[in-house]
């Protein structure tokens, strides 16, 4: 008799804080539900975490996500004064997690001015001034760099100014550009947009648009173009049709981002992924928001679609289709779905979190 046997695919599980654990268990269970052989170490991160454990980020996560190579992360509230100036930022850097990906799609059902967005964020997330090579004002720091940069340049800088430094290297250039172009062949994409400020900022955004550039002649099996910023901001509302997958340095890549989850209803149906070379973390984009805290009142669509993020890395792809699936038909229907996204946020039909999650298990 041949016996099947299951390989569990180890993946933790990082419940956050405020409302985090309840969508957490949410995604949990629809990701389980659409045939996922997962097999889950549950880790916590954030404020409550915090105030039994001395900080916000437990060595006992980070050893997790050390030897699953993947995690699913609720939203992190971000304690002041603990030494972290974000525990998301830390978690991309510890990890060398340098894509992140955010993919804005529009699923009929939820309010929105746009119909039939389909536009994939690449975000750079290693650099550029959010790197936190920062300077304080009026420090010993500060005036030195002002003198030393007052002495080798023609521009001025006043002396009670703080200051910030943004580096872009050809290495994460290229690496992020190359990851832009490897997704969107994966996934059939038709475009890569290369996004930046090159006209003014040469020698950084300068050097951004000169190497897609040059990685874009590598791949010329998939069309590239590019954008100013700020033009591009524009044309996204104007003609988001003509675009398809954007790479952006990190700063750009976080208001774009934003502006193209607008597009599609806002960050409550906008999933993100942090990729890195063996390792993931998935995550919604949106934050904790504390004071909804054990109310079961809030849309866990963007933590459940993270999870479909997470499925289709791992090439579980029907698993993956019938999750993504499951999701927009209880999003058509708007019956069983939170207050957000009825038409009046005070509709009394609205559920809670547990109950849109049972709608989406039970159309799989």
């Amino acid at each position: 008799m041949i016996t099947e046997v299951f390989i569990l695919q180890k993946v933790t599980l990082i419940l956050g804080d405020g409302i985090g654990p309840e969508i957490a268990e949410a995604a949990r269970r629809c990701v389980e539900a659409a045939g996922a052989a997962i097999e889950w170490d549950i880790q916590h991160a954030g404020s409550d975490i915090m105030e039994t454990q001395g900080t916000p980020l437990p060595e006992a996560t980070i050893r997790s996500i050390e030897q699953t190579g993947l995690a699913l992360k609720a939203p992190i509230t971000t304690p002041v004064g603990t030494g972290f100036r974000s525990i998301n930022v830390h978690l991309r850097q510890h990890f060398d997690l340098f894509a992140c990906l955010r993919p804005c799609k529009s699923y009929p059902g939820v309010r929105s001015r746009f119909n039939d967005i389909d536009l994939v964020v690449v975000r750079e997330n290693t650099e550029d001034l959010y790197a936190g090579i920062e300077f304080e004002k009026d420090t010993d720091a500060a005036a030195e760099l002002i003198d030393w940069i007052n002495a080798h340049s023609d521009r001025r800088i006043r002396a009670d100014s703080g200051i910030s430094i943004k580096p872009i290297s050809v290495a994460n250039t290229e690496r992020i550009v190359q990851f832009a172009f490897d997704y969107a062949r994966k996934y059939g994409r038709r475009k890569v947009t290369s996004v930046h400020k090159a006209n003014i900022m040469k020698h950084t955004d300068g050097l951004f648009l000169e190497v897609s550039r040059q990685v874009a002649q590598r791949n010329g099996d998939i069309e590239f173009e590019d954008r100013i910023v700020d033009n591009m901001c524009m044309q996204l509302i104007q003609k988001p049709e003509l675009y398809d997958v954007l790479v952006l340095p990190n700063l750009y890549g976080d208001i774009v981002s934003d502006l193209c989850a607008g597009l599609i209803g806002g960050l409550g149906v906008a999933p993100g992924a942090n990729i890195g070379a063996g390792k993931a973390i998935f995550e919604a984009t949106h934050g904790s928001a504390p004071k909804y805290k054990g109310l079961n009142k809030v849309n866990p669509t963007a933590l459940i679609l993270s999870g479909m993020l997470l499925l289709r890395h791992l090439e579980m792809n029907r698993e993956a289709d019938r999750l993504e699936g499951a999701v927009a038909a209880v999003i058509a229907e708007g019956t069983s779905v939170t207050y957000d996204m009825k038409p009046r946020r005070d509709d009394p039909t609205a559920v809670g979190t547990r109950e849109m999650a049972d709608a989406i298990i039970a159309k799989m």
